[in-house]
């Protein structure tokens, strides 16, 4: 079942439209050149939608300065006060993200969907396993993915019932099998979007894993329509995380793709740096590439012939080749200004 389609701001989400990168801020709103900065960083790497933390009237004060400055869409995250909801809506936030039953009651609700309704701006509703309500714990013991989904559609239900429907829905656990069980469900009996994550997914290593088992299990399965790999550290971190989950699935057909061997006890020269320096020098350019870095002639032109460009390491020197023809010998000091000569001279740079 495709999702439908909702639009924000200048995107659109579901329907037939590609999957697309969120992040969230880790600095607070009322610091509004670093958090410019920081988006402007984002958008540069790739980011489609940021999600800001409101959680005061100063924080929601300050929307309009950093809205003016950014190009991509903004969404509130909101909790508790439903106030906070309206006077961020009415600032010029794209889109909110929001749990009903935390925000006090029906009535709150209510008047949160009139602005909604009023701005025409989307909703994402936030159902996570460490959140359950009381009675569905009750009733299923811990947070199964039947409890979640039931969860979810009680908060559909809140906004239906006052006549909207403009809504993104998101369901998350720090558990990957819980999560992706939840959304295969989920996906079977509604059209909204969804937005995917494995929430408190850890930092470096265990986090990138988790999240990549998660969010590329259910992508693969035709289910999401934005994504967030929430990491403990930097946001941008989850910018290039999210694109190499796209890239590695065929959902994202831009940037450069970076693949090397594991190295082996052939390998001459240090292609662990070369890689390194090669990601960073490629990180932000949008055209598609596949660039391939091989220790040595076993893992050369003829493991690596689907890539555009790339080198099979000897001792000290490299065979350069492109589509898989040994064009030229190189030293392994020219490996990077070659292959950046020639993302250049392909158009790609």
């Amino acid at each position: 079942m495709n999702a439908r389609e909702i639009k924000i701001k200048d995107k659109a989400i579901g329907g037939e439209n590609p999957v697309l990168v969120q992040s969230m801020l880790k600095t607070p709103l009322t610091n509004v050149k670093e958090v410019i900065n920081q988006v402007k960083e984002m958008e540069m790497a790739g980011l489609d939608i940021i999600r800001g933390a409101v959680p005061d009237m100063e924080c929601a004060g300050v929307l309009k300065k950093v809205l003016k400055e950014i190009n991509i869409p903004f969404v509130a995250d909101i909790h508790f006060d439903y106030r906070l909801a309206i006077e961020s809506i009415k600032n010029g936030v794209n889109k909110l993200r929001i749990n009903p039953g935390n925000i006090g009651g029906k009535e709150r609700v209510k008047e949160v969907v009139r602005c909604l309704k009023d701005y025409g701006i989307p909703v994402r509703i936030g159902v996570n396993g460490g959140s359950l309500e009381k009675d569905l714990l009750e009733k299923y013991h811990h947070p199964t993915p039947e409890a979640l989904v039931e969860s979810a559609y009680r908060s559909i239900e809140y906004f239906n019932e006052f006549g909207y429907d403009n809504i993104v829905v998101s369901i998350k656990s720090s558990d990957v099998k819980t999560t992706v069980e939840a959304n295969r469900l989920f996906r079977k009996k509604y059209d909204y979007p969804l937005h995917l994550g494995i929430t408190e997914a850890g930092s470096g290593m265990s986090g990138l894993v988790r999240s990549s088992v998660g969010i590329g299990n259910m992508l693969y399965d035709g289910i999401g329509d934005t994504i967030r790999v929430s990491l403990t550290g930097k946001s941008i971190n989850e910018v290039y995380a999210g694109r190499e989950i796209l890239m590695s699935l065929g959902l994202l057909n831009e940037g450069v793709r970076v693949i090397s061997c594991p190295t082996c006890g052939r390998t001459k020269t240090n292609i662990y740096d070369i890689v390194d320096r090669l990601k960073e020098e490629t990180k932000n350019i949008k055209k598609q590439a596949v660039v391939a870095v091989m220790g040595c002639a076993v893992n050369g032109p003829g493991e690596a012939k689907e890539a555009d460009m790339g080198v099979a390491c000897g001792d000290g020197n490299a065979v350069f080749f492109k589509r898989g023809e040994k064009i030229k010998g190189i030293s392994a000091e020219e490996i990077i200004p070659t292959i950046m000569q020639e993302l250049e001279k392909d158009g790609i740079k």
